[in-house]
Parts: C-alpha cells; structure tokens; sequence
C-alpha cells in the first residue's frame, strides 16, 4: 500500500494551496484517512485538530478514488509545514494496517 500526497508548493500569505492524497494498492477497506502536519522544530499535529475552528482547512474524500483531499484558504506564514497524509486501512487477509505518504511541502511567505 502507498500513499502518494501532491499539491504543495510556494504561496504568499492569503492565497490557497489544495493537497491530495491517494492510496493504493491491494486495499480492502479504508477506516480513516488525515492529514498532518509538522513545522520546522516542532512536533507532528493533527491539522483537523488545530485548524478546526478556524474555517480556513477544510478535508473532504472522494471514496471512489481513495483520495483525501485539504483544501487550505487564507493560508498563513504559520502554515508553512511538511503536510502528511495517514491513512488506517485494511489490506489483503483483513490485515489492518496505519501508513504515512511521503509528505508535501507547503512554504507560505509573508
């Protein structure tokens, strides 16, 4: 099973970046997909966790593609992180399995 995150890059404060997710491979059923997070010196975090109130991020999934999508607005220089995607699947023989994409960047400049 892989998952292979996109989407990240450059922007300046204000602008949107959408990431996307997809895992494939010999799955059988996906429980959760999330995103992540972790800044330069800081420890990983929970994106739906610390932006959740706020109303910039917002993650939907197209089921059908296995693909997690985060659709990030107003971007702030804060946001600047590796984001990672999570996925908790079950795979061939009904074996549940937790695995992390690769990461994407994200640089938001002020």
């Amino acid at each position: 099973v892989q998952l292979q995150a996109s989407g990240g890059g450059l922007v300046q404060a204000g602008g949107s970046l959408r990431l996307s997710c997809t895992a494939s491979g010999n799955i059988f059923l996906i429980n959760a997909m999330d995103w992540y997070r972790q800044a330069p010196g800081k420890e990983r975090e929970l994106v739906a966790e610390v932006t959740g109130r706020e109303g910039r991020f917002t993650i939907s999934r197209d089921n059908a593609k296995n693909t997690v999508f985060l659709q990030m607005n107003s971007l702030k220089p804060e946001d600047t992180a590796v984001y990672y995607c999570k996925a908790d699947l079950y795979v061939s023989g009904w074996n549940r399995i937790i695995t992390w994409g690769q990461g994407t960047l994200v640089t938001v400049s002020s």
